[in-house]
């Protein structure tokens, strides 16, 4: 991650130790921690983590979510409050905790949000998904009031339909999502990380309480994968 020390957290232990070993092959510095990131104490135990390990926090990154497919009329109580502890409590409360550690630092330090297209239009069977992606964006807007003046900017990308190593083990993703998109294919990881890159870089510190999204134009158009 371009001369990054990294903290990469994953509730799966096998996954977190792939993607470290990856990232070590690449000549990256990477510590993986494996956690429940909607889980208050593990989310402070990574910032205390990173600041004994690497000195400081000067990037954070509040990528973890999930999500549950659901009819709206049939949702239960048991899906709706693990995707907002997940989605909605594990960002802000990495947020709050990454943000004291910056604010106390004094050397500034940049956040970014995970949202998503359906915080902007409509996708059946995804109410309480987009409702806590919408939410993410509005968090980046409302903390920049709190945030600025300590120098600490906060952003928010919401990417479209992505061919990641999930998406690409679905029978028909990739020719559905081509179909779909205006430019005539989904996105790749690079393409959503590389505007990651970017907002949390040096480029980037007069951008904030933004979100930008990354979907090859779908939301200009939206049809439905249904």
């Amino acid at each position: 991650m371009q001369g990054a020390n990294v903290i990469l957290n994953d509730i799966e232990a096998g996954l977190a130790n792939s993607a470290v070993e990856q990232i070590r092959k690449e000549n990256g510095h990477c510590k993986a921690m494996q956690g429940d990131c909607s889980n208050h104490s593990f989310i402070q135990e990574m910032v205390n983590t990173a600041v004994n390990t690497f000195g400081q926090v000067d990037i954070v990154i509040a990528n973890a979510g999930i999500t549950l497919f659901g009819d709206f009329f049939t949702y239960t109580p048991e899906s709706f409050f693990r995707v907002m502890e997940v989605n909605l409590g594990g960002s802000f409360f990495l947020t709050q905790s990454a943000a004291r550690q910056m604010k106390n630092q004094q050397d500034g330090g940049s956040i970014l949000l995970m949202s998503s297209v359906t915080a902007h239009q409509a996708h059946k069977n995804l109410s309480a998904y987009g409702m806590s992606k919408a939410a993410l964006e509005m968090l980046a807007k409302n903390l920049v009031i709190e945030l600025s003046p300590f120098k600490i900017n906060i952003n928010a990308i919401a990417p479209g339909a992505t061919l990641t190593e999930r998406t690409m083990n679905e029978a028909e993703y990739e020719k559905t999502w081509s179909k779909l998109t205006p430019i005539g294919k989904p996105a790749s990881v690079s393409d959503i990380a590389n505007a990651a890159l970017f907002l949390v870089s040096d480029h980037a510190k007069h951008i904030t309480g933004q979100s930008l999204v990354i979907d090859g134009g779908w939301t200009s158009v939206s049809p439905s994968p249904y």
